[in-house]
């Protein structure tokens, strides 16, 4: 059964990972402060869509930490999942083989600044927690936080 939702959606699922990696999220650079805005945005919808109680854009003096949660009950534990939405800036990019921000599947794999730093990883938590959702297998109370200042530091999120 969740093989099966998985395989089904599986274009699904690479749609939007590709669409998200398509922002141009680098938060070293103040000239992408908006797409940095927007990958939380759609990040946001994300969880929203999965299936989360609760899914927020929390302000900070820099850029919003994402937060989303499903309590399934109070009296369960509770997993908190971290990540980060930000990538480091694309530069050089003559030693791209395709533009950054144009995901390409080449050999199986998946080619575009924040694939594997951090934003496949925490696309992935969103798919299974939208999978487990669906399938009602959520054993515990899960909470997301998922900042957009990693790559510059992290300045912010001990005061969140």
């Amino acid at each position: 059964m969740v093989k099966e939702y998985i395989e089904s959606n599986r274009q699904r699922f690479l749609d939007e990972l590709f669409d998200w990696l398509s922002i141009p999220s680098v938060s070293a650079d103040s000239k992408h402060k908006d797409d940095v805005r927007k990958a939380a945005g759609y990040l946001k919808e994300k969880f929203e869509a999965a299936g989360a109680d609760k899914a927020e854009l929390c302000e900070t003096k820099g850029h919003p930490i994402v937060f989303a949660e499903k309590i399934i009950n109070p009296s369960l534990p509770t997993v908190l999942v971290y990540g980060h939405y930000d990538v480091q800036p694309p530069d050089p990019l003559n030693l791209w083989t395709s533009p950054p921000f144009e995901p390409v599947i080449k050999d199986e794999k998946i080619y575009a600044r924040g694939s594997c730093d951090d934003k496949g990883q925490v696309y992935m938590h969103v798919k299974a927690f939208e999978t487990m959702m669906k399938h009602n297998l959520l054993p515990c109370n899960v909470k997301f936080m998922v900042e957009g200042e990693e790559e510059v530091g992290s300045e912010n999120l001990a005061i969140f």
